[in-house]
């Protein structure tokens, strides 16, 4: 493999630095009173412990990224939202595809200046809101971010679909350190069941129990520009324990973080270390393998959700992939025994990003 950008993966990332990422316990604010990063919040957690309300107003205006995506995975459909605020512009989506025929329903808003967007400070401190011509969501929390109503509306298709967190069900928060005055908080939450209903032309569908949400939370001030990596798949292990795979690369490397964990039985298993992406963009419905910190996995992608856009100084690339992940995970447990499952047909999607932004 070549170099990434603009059509080839790296074969392997830049050497990585020695492990260190620590478990944050407790609550922590992300930003200092100047503004800028906290040490004390570099890490990685279990839960969403950590404040971001000091992302956002003026301080670092430009550079603050706020967002919240949801994909949810039914045995018929694909759904996805996005609510976001850029500083300068709102950026939402709200897409449908259906598995059988492939067809989509899909609208997307760029809202210059930033109008008619909510989104809390932090992860369930209030609704999340995005209106824009055609378009309409809500993101509601409620029991301390155990449940989640998903609303959205495009011409054509809708959807109301309730999520709901498993008790002890750890997900990866991680504080991605670029710099003092540039800085990522993260969370993915993989392998959350989820139900309810989808209506594309007028017709009901029922989301039925077996499906699956992924919620990728951000708050941060950003590097113009940057390109990534981001991989998930949730589903049911032959032994009966969900498993959720949640992978990342590129916008990580050289920072000591990462955005790389197996959750499995409801229990995260943090992977510390870079591990390598081998994938063709150039022909991306190509196998992709992902491998390092005891995963080997393969993805085989049915369908390439591939968007553009270039408003000169706001301009995003995407490639995201969905099919399905099998392979195998291995990891030393507290008892020093060695662990492994296997998995197999787990739906999900990977994707190569490049925005400048």
């Amino acid at each position: 493999m070549t170099a990434p950008d603009p059509s080839v993966a790296p074969a392997e990332p830049p050497p990585a630095p020695a492990a260190r990422e620590r478990e944050l316990t407790a609550p922590v604010s992300l930003t200092l009173p100047s503004g800028r990063l906290n040490p004390a919040a570099v890490g990685f957690a279990r839960s969403p412990l950590v404040d971001t309300s000091g992302i956002a107003g003026r301080r670092g205006w430009g550079r603050n990224k706020r967002w919240e995506y949801w994909n949810v995975i039914t045995p018929t459909h694909i759904m996805a939202l996005t609510i976001s605020s850029l500083d300068y512009a709102a950026v939402h989506e709200v897409w449908v595809f259906e598995r059988a025929t492939e067809r989509t329903w899909g609208h997307g808003a760029t809202v210059v200046p930033a109008r008619d967007v909510v989104l809390p400070g932090s992860l369930g401190g209030g609704i999340a809101i995005a209106h824009a011509k055609d378009l309409a969501i809500t993101v509601t929390p409620a029991g301390d971010g155990e449940v989640w109503r998903l609303h959205a509306a495009i011409p054509g298709a809708s959807f109301d679909i309730t999520v709901t967190r498993p008790p002890q069900h750890d997900c990866l928060a991680v504080v991605v350190p670029w710099s003092a005055r540039r800085f990522q908080y993260t969370v993915k939450d993989v392998a959350l069941p989820a139900t309810g209903t989808l209506t594309t032309d007028g017709v009901r569908h029922d989301v039925p129990s077996g499906s699956w949400a992924v919620l990728d939370h951000g708050r941060g001030r950003w590097p113009y520009d940057v390109a990534w990596n981001w991989g998930a798949a949730s589903g049911t292990l032959a032994d009966g324990r969900g498993i959720g795979l949640q992978v990342g690369g590129r916008w990580t490397d050289g920072t000591g973080s990462t955005e790389n964990g197996v959750v499995v039985g409801g229990v995260l298993h943090k992977i510390s270390t870079p591990v390598v992406w081998r994938y063709d963009l150039a022909a991306p419905l190509r196998p992709w393998r992902v491998t390092g910190g005891g995963l080997d996995a393969t993805f085989t992608p049915f369908y390439d959700k591939r968007s553009k856009t270039d408003l000169g100084v706001f301009a995003s690339r995407t490639d995201q992939c969905f099919g399905e992940w099998s392979g195998t995970f291995a990891w030393t447990g507290a008892d020093q025994v060695r662990h492994e499952v296997g998995f197999a047909e787990l739906v999900g999607f990977a994707e190569d990003v490049h925005n400048r932004w």
